[in-house]
């Protein structure tokens, strides 16, 4: 199963691999090299496509607990101070994909989106501290009953080109639902009150959809 952002570049890719194939085929005669190519093409091909897929996850909806938007490794943990939209202190967790991750971005919360913006940018690496601030992203806050707002940010990468949010100001939103894609490998920030409990360490994989992050204490 694909993602739908992925339907046209796929068709694209999928043209210009048959057509190489057969060009290949016809001009290239030296045995070795005429296959070379060709695995070198399908090898691309089967990357692309691995990109975009998208996996059927199991989320199971909790009020209390905070799941993992995106697949990837967690690479931040600390208090930081929010200074686009909060403006005090979060606790932040970082999860950075690289190209071989799946890309879809899920909803971390059920609730009601209070604010969705785009910001134009730079490409610095997912990874430099600058990125959360600097690089282009999109911003967006949903709020719940339960454990109030959480803040999510995508972050394009030096190979993301290109950031999908489907957050809308104003509607309800169920947590592990479809909230965008993030073409080419990048990040998402996740910013959280400072009285939740953190459910992963640094260098742990996190699953999009599954993986609990954070839970509301008692």
């Amino acid at each position: 199963m694909f993602h739908k952002e992925g339907y046209k570049i796929i068709m694209l890719s999928m043209l210009i691999f048959v057509g190489s194939l057969l060009a290949v085929e016809r001009l290239i005669t030296i045995a070795w090299l005429n296959k070379t190519i060709m695995v070198v093409l399908l090898v691309l091909f089967v990357l692309i496509l691995q990109f975009f897929r998208n996996p059927k996850r199991h989320t199971v909806q909790n009020l209390n607990e905070i799941i993992a938007p995106v697949d990837g490794k967690v690479v931040v943990i600390e208090e930081v101070e929010e200074n686009e939209y909060f403006k005090d202190k979060r606790r932040q967790v970082s999860i950075f994909m690289s190209p071989l991750n799946v890309h879809v971005t899920r909803y971390p919360i059920s609730g009601k989106v209070n604010f969705s913006k785009y910001h134009p940018g730079k490409y610095l690496v997912a990874w430099h501290p600058k990125a959360s601030e600097e690089n282009e992203r999109t911003t967006i806050v949903v709020e719940n009953r339960t454990v109030g707002k959480i803040l999510y940010r995508q972050i394009a990468g030096a190979l993301a080109r290109r950031i999908v949010n489907y957050a809308k100001e104003g509607e309800e939103v169920i947590q592990g639902t479809d909230a965008g894609f993030i073409k080419f490998g990048s990040r998402v920030d996740i910013f959280l009150p400072l009285d939740m409990q953190i459910n992963v360490a640094l260098d742990d994989k996190a699953k999009g959809g599954e993986t609990v992050i954070a839970r509301k204490l008692s």
